[in-house]
């Protein structure tokens, strides 16, 4: 069994993230090669995919969800996240008892917690049928027929509980809405065929092309499902096994390449909740322990980040147009001129000032996606 060094399994994230060069790949595909990117906030979906794809322009994603290809709703943890209209129909029931274990949690104790979920979702249907529906209209409509709940939490259930995508509004650039703006529709309307069966082979042979090799504690942070070594260890005799620095058994598909230590990585601003940061239960192969804490201040929170050398080593935001960049270790005068060349292209996107400022100042309150 071959043992890989930090470096090595950093290169390889990098290579399957394309973020060890931009890829000509179209966003569907770019999508897909990811599995699922979360999309919490429309602006750094696009910031996420600057970094990955060449001459990436923000109308191609926009365009790619209008014509009904990507698809945005709950998914992976719980939260948003955009797929491909292809993967939704199997990510989506396979990863259903994430979304189930959520609408057990406190947030929807009182107003939903004593309802059969059965219930809420026929009476939902009915109120959705074939059309697109604000969230705010369709709790309106469950607070009719369910007195004395809140509608606002009852349709944030129906979503949990039975397949909906998002409007494309939701995932545009530069688009700011509230999550009572949010409008819904059925998958299976939206997408003109029913959602299909949960397959977590599939999953776990997605998510290890994607961010292999990993463990299953690796497997289970990224999408929130539990319980699942019984399903890798019957996928044994089709993987690969490896030994991690520290001595841990990691997992990959046989035929998955592995990106040689000494490959270059360039410098790259990844967005907020970026997927590469996200994807291991052990994030040290991109993110050095010595920094986590300033990149993830809370349990719910991930700055944007900059990667010099493949790895975490400064966050970054836009505050009243400019791009700010913390550097979170003393960077040589080359890595310097690197990040600086790499975030005037991030600063056009997202509408900020070219000259990028480094700055050790105390951080402004945490930003939410970049203002174009």
């Amino acid at each position: 069994m071959s043992t890989l060094s930090s470096r090595r399994l950093n290169r390889t994230l990098l290579h399957r993230q394309q973020l060890d060069a931009r890829s000509d790949a179209g966003v569907v595909a770019a999508v897909e090669r990811r599995v699922a990117v979360q999309a919490q906030e429309p602006n750094w979906v696009h910031v996420g995919m600057a970094a990955r794809l060449s001459g990436f322009r923000t109308a191609d994603l926009d365009a790619a969800v209008a014509a009904r290809a990507l698809v945005r709703g709950p998914l992976l943890r719980g939260t948003q996240h955009l797929t491909s209209a292809a993967d939704h129909g199997c990510l989506r029931p396979t990863v259903q008892p994430v979304l189930d274990r959520l609408v057990r949690s406190a947030y929807y104790a009182e107003h939903v917690g004593d309802l059969d979920p059965a219930v809420l979702v026929a009476a939902a249907r009915e109120v959705l049928g074939d059309r697109t529906v604000r969230r705010r209209d369709l709790g309106a409509a469950l607070a009719e027929r369910f007195p004395g709940r809140k509608g606002a939490v009852m349709a944030a259930a129906v979503e949990a509980l039975t397949p909906v995508v998002h409007d494309p509004a939701t995932s545009a650039f530069g688009s700011w809405w509230s999550r009572r703006s949010i409008a819904v529709t059925a998958a299976d309307v939206w997408l003109g065929q029913p959602v299909g069966a949960p397959d977590l082979p599939a999953l776990v042979r997605r998510y290890l092309a994607a961010f292999g090799p990993a463990d299953v504690m690796d497997l289970q942070a990224w999408c929130g499902l539990t319980r699942l070594r019984p399903v890798v260890d019957g996928m044994r005799a089709g993987l690969r096994t490896y030994r991690g620095p520290d001595g841990r058994e990691l997992l990959d598909l046989p035929d998955a390449p592995l990106a040689d230590e000494d490959a270059p990585a360039p410098v790259r601003f990844l967005p907020m909740f970026d997927d590469a940061v996200l994807g291991h239960r052990d994030r040290t192969r991109i993110v050095p322990e010595a920094v986590r804490r300033d990149v993830m201040p809370g349990w719910s929170m991930v700055r944007a980040t900059v990667l010099v050398d493949g790895v975490v080593a400064a966050t970054w935001e836009v505050v009243e147009g400019r791009l700010l960049v913390r550097p979170l270790r003393p960077l040589a005068p080359g890595e310097q001129d690197a990040l600086e060349a790499e975030g005037a292209t991030v600063a056009d996107l997202v509408g900020a000032d070219r000259d990028v400022e480094l700055t050790s100042a105390p951080r402004t309150p945490l930003p939410g996606a970049p203002r174009p």
